[in-house]
Protein backbone atom coordinates (compact mmCIF):
# COMPACT_ATOMS: atom_id res chain seq x y z
CA UNK A 1 0.00 0.00 0.00
CA UNK A 2 3.16 2.29 0.74
CA UNK A 3 4.09 1.57 -2.61
CA UNK A 4 1.17 2.41 -4.62
CA UNK A 5 1.07 5.77 -1.94
CA UNK A 6 4.60 6.74 -3.44
CA UNK A 7 3.75 6.17 -7.11
CA UNK A 8 -0.07 8.05 -6.87
CA UNK A 9 2.50 11.34 -5.66
CA UNK A 10 4.98 10.98 -8.45
CA UNK A 11 1.87 10.87 -10.49
CA UNK A 12 0.75 13.91 -8.73
CA UNK A 13 3.73 15.59 -9.17
CA UNK A 14 3.59 14.67 -12.79
CA UNK A 15 -0.10 16.58 -13.20
CA UNK A 16 0.87 19.21 -11.10
CA UNK A 17 3.76 20.39 -13.60
CA UNK A 18 1.45 19.45 -16.68
CA UNK A 19 -1.20 21.79 -15.21
CA UNK A 20 1.54 24.54 -15.10
CA UNK A 21 2.25 24.02 -18.39
CA UNK A 22 -1.48 24.11 -19.32
CA UNK A 23 -1.08 20.47 -20.78
CA UNK A 24 -4.87 19.94 -19.13
CA UNK A 25 -5.28 16.47 -20.71
CA UNK A 26 -2.02 14.97 -19.49
CA UNK A 27 -2.56 16.19 -15.65
CA UNK A 28 -6.21 14.79 -15.87
CA UNK A 29 -4.62 11.80 -17.09
CA UNK A 30 -1.68 11.69 -14.25
CA UNK A 31 -4.39 12.74 -11.70
CA UNK A 32 -6.83 9.84 -12.59
CA UNK A 33 -3.83 7.58 -12.02
CA UNK A 34 -2.90 8.53 -8.99
CA UNK A 35 -6.64 8.71 -8.12
CA UNK A 36 -6.43 5.32 -8.78
CA UNK A 37 -3.56 4.13 -7.11
CA UNK A 38 -4.23 6.22 -3.90
CA UNK A 39 -7.47 8.03 -3.43
CA UNK A 40 -6.44 11.41 -1.95
CA UNK A 41 -8.16 14.93 -2.20
CA UNK A 42 -5.69 16.41 -3.92
CA UNK A 43 -6.25 14.47 -7.10
CA UNK A 44 -10.09 14.83 -6.93
CA UNK A 45 -9.51 18.76 -6.49
CA UNK A 46 -7.14 18.74 -9.95
CA UNK A 47 -9.44 16.56 -11.99
CA UNK A 48 -12.61 19.24 -10.40
CA UNK A 49 -10.43 22.12 -12.10
CA UNK A 50 -9.44 20.46 -15.18
CA UNK A 51 -12.66 19.55 -16.02
CA UNK A 52 -13.66 23.71 -15.36
CA UNK A 53 -10.77 24.87 -17.24
CA UNK A 54 -11.56 22.41 -20.33
CA UNK A 55 -14.95 24.01 -20.18
CA UNK A 56 -14.30 27.22 -20.58
CA UNK A 57 -11.61 27.03 -23.29
CA UNK A 58 -14.29 24.98 -25.09
CA UNK A 59 -16.58 28.37 -24.46
CA UNK A 60 -14.55 30.50 -25.59
CA UNK A 61 -12.86 29.63 -28.69
CA UNK A 62 -16.45 30.16 -30.40
CA UNK A 63 -16.18 33.14 -29.30
CA UNK A 64 -13.39 34.48 -30.55
CA UNK A 65 -13.31 36.63 -33.79
CA UNK A 66 -12.86 34.44 -37.43
CA UNK A 67 -10.55 37.50 -38.69
CA UNK A 68 -8.09 37.52 -35.22
CA UNK A 69 -7.82 33.80 -35.81
CA UNK A 70 -6.37 34.15 -39.08
CA UNK A 71 -3.97 36.63 -38.01
CA UNK A 72 -2.70 34.82 -35.53
CA UNK A 73 -2.37 31.90 -37.24
CA UNK A 74 1.43 32.05 -37.46
CA UNK A 75 1.92 32.98 -34.25
CA UNK A 76 -0.19 29.86 -32.88
CA UNK A 77 1.44 27.30 -35.00
CA UNK A 78 5.00 29.23 -33.50
CA UNK A 79 3.68 28.95 -30.17
CA UNK A 80 2.34 26.09 -29.91
CA UNK A 81 5.33 24.11 -31.54
CA UNK A 82 7.78 26.14 -28.54
CA UNK A 83 5.52 24.78 -25.75
CA UNK A 84 4.42 21.73 -27.18
CA UNK A 85 7.68 20.16 -28.07
CA UNK A 86 8.22 17.01 -28.19
CA UNK A 87 10.42 16.95 -24.64
CA UNK A 88 11.37 19.43 -22.23
CA UNK A 89 14.24 20.83 -20.87
CA UNK A 90 13.60 18.86 -17.55
CA UNK A 91 13.44 15.63 -19.81
CA UNK A 92 17.14 16.74 -21.28
CA UNK A 93 18.71 17.28 -18.32
CA UNK A 94 17.80 13.58 -17.01
CA UNK A 95 18.93 11.69 -20.01
CA UNK A 96 22.07 13.89 -19.95
CA UNK A 97 22.73 12.80 -16.42
CA UNK A 98 22.63 9.05 -17.05
CA UNK A 99 24.90 9.34 -20.17
CA UNK A 100 27.34 10.82 -17.45
CA UNK A 101 26.98 8.00 -14.95
CA UNK A 102 30.18 5.82 -14.93
CA UNK A 103 28.45 2.75 -12.89
CA UNK A 104 25.14 1.27 -12.24
CA UNK A 105 25.36 2.83 -8.91
CA UNK A 106 25.08 6.44 -9.75
CA UNK A 107 22.44 5.86 -12.57
CA UNK A 108 20.29 4.91 -10.16
CA UNK A 109 21.40 7.59 -7.71
CA UNK A 110 22.09 5.12 -5.00
CA UNK A 111 25.02 4.41 -3.02
CA UNK A 112 26.93 0.62 -3.05
CA UNK A 113 25.42 -0.33 0.35
CA UNK A 114 21.51 0.42 -0.97
CA UNK A 115 19.04 -2.50 0.08
CA UNK A 116 17.12 -3.89 -3.33
CA UNK A 117 13.73 -2.02 -2.06
CA UNK A 118 16.12 1.27 -2.11
CA UNK A 119 17.15 0.16 -5.95
CA UNK A 120 13.28 -0.54 -6.82
CA UNK A 121 12.31 2.88 -5.62
CA UNK A 122 14.75 4.59 -7.70
CA UNK A 123 14.12 3.02 -10.33
CA UNK A 124 10.67 3.81 -10.06
CA UNK A 125 11.22 7.20 -10.27
CA UNK A 126 13.42 7.02 -13.27
CA UNK A 127 11.23 4.92 -15.45
CA UNK A 128 8.35 7.46 -15.06
CA UNK A 129 10.89 10.35 -16.13
CA UNK A 130 12.38 7.97 -19.04
CA UNK A 131 10.33 6.12 -20.15
CA UNK A 132 10.78 6.38 -24.76
CA UNK A 133 6.73 6.84 -24.15
CA UNK A 134 6.88 10.00 -22.54
CA UNK A 135 10.31 11.28 -22.85
CA UNK A 136 11.50 11.88 -26.71
CA UNK A 137 14.62 13.50 -25.62
CA UNK A 138 17.81 12.52 -27.54
CA UNK A 139 18.95 9.52 -26.09
CA UNK A 140 15.98 8.31 -23.54
CA UNK A 141 15.47 5.33 -25.29
CA UNK A 142 19.14 4.45 -23.99
CA UNK A 143 18.85 5.78 -20.92
CA UNK A 144 15.81 3.67 -20.28
CA UNK A 145 17.63 0.82 -21.30
CA UNK A 146 20.77 1.53 -18.87
CA UNK A 147 18.32 2.21 -15.35
CA UNK A 148 16.78 -1.14 -16.88
CA UNK A 149 19.61 -2.92 -16.72
CA UNK A 150 21.04 -1.49 -13.56
CA UNK A 151 17.81 -2.78 -11.42
CA UNK A 152 17.85 -5.79 -13.27
CA UNK A 153 21.49 -6.34 -12.26
CA UNK A 154 21.71 -4.52 -8.97
CA UNK A 155 18.57 -6.76 -7.60
CA UNK A 156 19.96 -9.95 -8.27
CA UNK A 157 22.26 -11.26 -6.15
CA UNK A 158 24.66 -13.34 -7.89
CA UNK A 159 24.85 -10.47 -10.77
CA UNK A 160 25.68 -7.67 -8.48
CA UNK A 161 28.23 -9.59 -6.57
CA UNK A 162 29.88 -10.08 -10.01
CA UNK A 163 29.36 -6.43 -11.06
CA UNK A 164 30.89 -5.24 -7.71
CA UNK A 165 34.04 -7.35 -8.61
CA UNK A 166 34.68 -7.04 -11.99
CA UNK A 167 32.49 -3.56 -12.83
CA UNK A 168 35.47 -1.67 -12.12
CA UNK A 169 37.49 -3.50 -14.33
CA UNK A 170 35.04 -2.66 -17.28
CA UNK A 171 35.03 0.37 -16.72
CA UNK A 172 38.83 0.98 -17.20
CA UNK A 173 38.22 -1.04 -20.33
CA UNK A 174 35.62 1.20 -21.18
CA UNK A 175 38.08 4.86 -20.40
CA UNK A 176 40.71 3.05 -22.55
CA UNK A 177 38.00 2.93 -25.85
CA UNK A 178 37.19 6.38 -25.21
CA UNK A 179 40.74 7.88 -25.56
CA UNK A 180 40.97 5.60 -28.33
CA UNK A 181 38.56 7.69 -30.11
CA UNK A 182 34.82 6.05 -29.35
CA UNK A 183 32.73 7.87 -27.66
CA UNK A 184 29.73 5.75 -27.56
CA UNK A 185 29.00 4.80 -24.13
CA UNK A 186 28.24 1.08 -23.31
CA UNK A 187 26.06 1.32 -20.07
CA UNK A 188 25.81 -2.22 -19.71
CA UNK A 189 29.50 -3.08 -19.46
CA UNK A 190 29.12 -6.89 -20.19
CA UNK A 191 26.42 -7.13 -17.52
CA UNK A 192 23.21 -7.52 -19.65
CA UNK A 193 19.51 -8.50 -18.44
CA UNK A 194 17.46 -10.91 -19.21
CA UNK A 195 15.08 -9.46 -19.88
CA UNK A 196 14.16 -6.16 -21.86
CA UNK A 197 13.64 -2.82 -20.39
CA UNK A 198 10.15 -2.79 -21.26
CA UNK A 199 9.44 -5.88 -20.01
CA UNK A 200 11.12 -5.05 -16.38
CA UNK A 201 9.06 -1.50 -16.87
CA UNK A 202 5.95 -3.61 -16.75
CA UNK A 203 6.84 -5.80 -14.15
CA UNK A 204 7.10 -3.13 -11.93
CA UNK A 205 3.91 -1.34 -13.19
CA UNK A 206 1.50 -4.06 -14.36
CA UNK A 207 1.30 -2.55 -17.53
CA UNK A 208 3.02 -0.09 -20.27
CA UNK A 209 2.63 3.33 -21.14
CA UNK A 210 1.30 2.72 -24.69
CA UNK A 211 -1.23 0.55 -23.00
CA UNK A 212 -2.08 3.26 -20.54
CA UNK A 213 -2.81 5.68 -23.34
CA UNK A 214 -4.87 3.43 -25.31
CA UNK A 215 -7.82 3.44 -22.91
CA UNK A 216 -10.47 5.98 -22.93
CA UNK A 217 -12.40 7.45 -20.18
CA UNK A 218 -16.26 6.92 -20.36
CA UNK A 219 -18.71 8.26 -18.02
CA UNK A 220 -20.01 5.15 -16.07
CA UNK A 221 -16.45 3.02 -16.31
CA UNK A 222 -13.62 2.83 -18.41
CA UNK A 223 -13.93 1.29 -21.99
CA UNK A 224 -11.08 0.56 -24.67
CA UNK A 225 -11.24 -0.32 -28.24
CA UNK A 226 -12.36 -3.72 -28.66
CA UNK A 227 -10.08 -5.20 -30.93
CA UNK A 228 -7.26 -4.42 -28.45
CA UNK A 229 -9.52 -5.30 -25.88
CA UNK A 230 -10.48 -9.30 -27.51
CA UNK A 231 -6.29 -9.31 -28.16
CA UNK A 232 -5.50 -8.69 -24.10
CA UNK A 233 -8.71 -11.21 -23.42
CA UNK A 234 -6.98 -14.04 -25.86
CA UNK A 235 -3.55 -13.32 -24.26
CA UNK A 236 -4.88 -13.46 -20.36
CA UNK A 237 -6.92 -17.34 -21.42
CA UNK A 238 -3.87 -18.44 -23.18
CA UNK A 239 -1.41 -17.42 -19.93
CA UNK A 240 -4.29 -18.91 -18.09
CA UNK A 241 -3.94 -22.07 -20.14
CA UNK A 242 -0.54 -22.09 -19.28
CA UNK A 243 -0.74 -21.80 -16.07
CA UNK A 244 -3.18 -24.84 -16.12
CA UNK A 245 -1.19 -27.14 -18.10
CA UNK A 246 1.84 -26.21 -15.78
CA UNK A 247 -0.32 -27.43 -12.74
CA UNK A 248 -1.32 -30.11 -14.25
CA UNK A 249 1.92 -31.73 -15.69
CA UNK A 250 3.92 -30.34 -11.94
CA UNK A 251 3.43 -34.17 -10.40
CA UNK A 252 4.94 -35.85 -13.12
CA UNK A 253 7.54 -33.40 -13.62
CA UNK A 254 8.65 -33.69 -9.71
CA UNK A 255 8.45 -37.60 -10.07
CA UNK A 256 11.15 -37.64 -13.28
CA UNK A 257 13.04 -35.35 -10.52
CA UNK A 258 13.12 -37.38 -8.22
CA UNK A 259 13.70 -40.31 -10.50
CA UNK A 260 17.13 -38.90 -12.21
CA UNK A 261 17.97 -37.90 -8.42
CA UNK A 262 17.62 -40.86 -7.20
CA UNK A 263 20.13 -42.53 -9.85
CA UNK A 264 23.10 -40.01 -9.06
CA UNK A 265 22.58 -40.68 -5.43
CA UNK A 266 22.18 -44.33 -5.33
CA UNK A 267 25.46 -46.32 -5.70
CA UNK A 268 27.09 -50.06 -5.55
CA UNK A 269 27.09 -51.87 -2.29
CA UNK A 270 30.70 -51.85 -1.02
CA UNK A 271 30.89 -55.85 -0.62
CA UNK A 272 28.13 -58.75 -1.79
CA UNK A 273 27.65 -62.58 0.24
CA UNK A 274 27.55 -64.10 -2.97
CA UNK A 275 30.85 -63.96 -5.80
CA UNK A 276 29.87 -62.71 -9.43
CA UNK A 277 31.48 -60.90 -12.25
CA UNK A 278 31.66 -57.31 -10.59
CA UNK A 279 32.21 -58.77 -6.99
CA UNK A 280 35.78 -61.06 -7.43
CA UNK A 281 37.83 -60.58 -5.00
CA UNK A 282 37.28 -62.92 -1.89
CA UNK A 283 37.77 -61.48 1.73
CA UNK A 284 37.04 -63.06 5.34
CA UNK A 285 36.24 -61.03 8.30
CA UNK A 286 38.78 -61.57 11.09
CA UNK A 287 36.54 -62.57 14.35
CA UNK A 288 33.96 -65.23 12.86
CA UNK A 289 35.87 -65.58 9.15
CA UNK A 290 32.73 -65.01 7.09
CA UNK A 291 33.81 -65.05 3.47
CA UNK A 292 32.52 -61.73 1.51
CA UNK A 293 33.75 -60.44 -2.15
CA UNK A 294 34.73 -56.97 -2.96
CA UNK A 295 35.38 -55.56 -6.39
CA UNK A 296 38.64 -54.79 -7.72
CA UNK A 297 39.40 -51.68 -6.48
CA UNK A 298 38.41 -51.81 -3.06
CA UNK A 299 40.52 -50.63 -1.28
CA UNK A 300 41.07 -46.70 -3.42
CA UNK A 301 37.74 -46.77 -3.32
CA UNK A 302 36.53 -47.38 0.33
CA UNK A 303 37.94 -45.12 3.03
CA UNK A 304 36.08 -45.96 5.82
CA UNK A 305 36.55 -48.48 8.72
CA UNK A 306 37.06 -51.90 7.88
CA UNK A 307 36.64 -52.73 11.20
CA UNK A 308 33.03 -51.81 11.33
CA UNK A 309 32.45 -52.83 7.60
CA UNK A 310 33.39 -56.63 8.81
CA UNK A 311 30.94 -56.29 11.77
CA UNK A 312 28.08 -55.50 9.35
CA UNK A 313 29.23 -58.31 7.17
CA UNK A 314 29.22 -60.52 10.23
CA UNK A 315 25.61 -59.45 11.51
CA UNK A 316 23.96 -59.87 7.67
CA UNK A 317 25.35 -62.78 7.31
CA UNK A 318 24.00 -64.37 10.62
CA UNK A 319 20.52 -62.75 10.26
CA UNK A 320 20.59 -65.03 6.75
CA UNK A 321 21.45 -68.06 8.24
CA UNK A 322 18.57 -67.13 11.25
CA UNK A 323 16.07 -66.95 8.31
CA UNK A 324 17.34 -70.37 6.48
CA UNK A 325 17.23 -72.08 9.82
CA UNK A 326 13.62 -71.17 10.87
CA UNK A 327 12.76 -72.09 7.05
CA UNK A 328 14.61 -75.59 7.17
CA UNK A 329 13.22 -76.77 10.74
CA UNK A 330 9.60 -75.72 9.34
CA UNK A 331 10.17 -78.25 6.36
CA UNK A 332 11.71 -80.78 8.57
CA UNK A 333 8.31 -80.58 10.87
CA UNK A 334 5.84 -80.32 7.63
CA UNK A 335 7.33 -83.87 6.58
CA UNK A 336 7.13 -85.30 9.95
CA UNK A 337 3.11 -84.07 10.04
CA UNK A 338 2.74 -85.17 6.73
CA UNK A 339 4.33 -88.99 7.91
CA UNK A 340 2.27 -89.06 10.73
CA UNK A 341 -1.11 -88.72 8.85
CA UNK A 342 -0.09 -91.12 6.35
CA UNK A 343 0.87 -93.14 9.19
CA UNK A 344 4.33 -94.03 7.45
CA UNK A 345 6.63 -95.30 9.67
CA UNK A 346 10.09 -95.16 7.25
CA UNK A 347 8.74 -91.38 6.08
CA UNK A 348 8.57 -90.52 9.74
CA UNK A 349 11.88 -91.54 10.59
CA UNK A 350 13.43 -89.84 7.31
CA UNK A 351 12.11 -86.62 8.24
CA UNK A 352 13.12 -86.59 11.47
CA UNK A 353 16.64 -87.06 10.19
CA UNK A 354 16.29 -84.13 8.02
CA UNK A 355 19.74 -82.35 7.55
CA UNK A 356 18.98 -78.72 8.88
CA UNK A 357 22.87 -77.28 7.75
CA UNK A 358 22.31 -73.84 8.44
CA UNK A 359 21.01 -74.31 12.21
CA UNK A 360 24.05 -76.56 12.45
CA UNK A 361 26.49 -73.52 11.12
CA UNK A 362 24.80 -71.12 13.39
CA UNK A 363 25.06 -73.37 16.86
CA UNK A 364 28.55 -73.76 15.30
CA UNK A 365 29.14 -69.94 15.80
CA UNK A 366 27.49 -69.31 19.04
CA UNK A 367 29.88 -71.87 20.51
Amino acid sequence: MDSNKDEAERCMELAERYMRERKYEEAEKFARKAQKLFPMKKADDLITEVSLLSKQNQKSEPAEPTVRKRQNVTKDSTTHSQTNSEYTKEQLEHVKRIKKCKDYYEILGVNKDATDSDIKKAYKKLALQLHPDKNKAPGAAEAFKAIGNAVAILTDMEKRKQYDMYGPEEERMQNVHSRQGHTHYNYTRGFEADITAEELFNMFFGVSFAQQEFYMRRPGGRWSNGVRQQDAQHSHSQQANGYTTFFQMLPVLLLILLTMMSSFFISDPVYSLHSNSKYSVARTTQVLKIPYYVKENFHSEYQGSLRRLEISIEEEFVNSLRQTCVREKNYRDSMMWKARNFGDQDLFLKAKNLETPSCRRLQEMQV
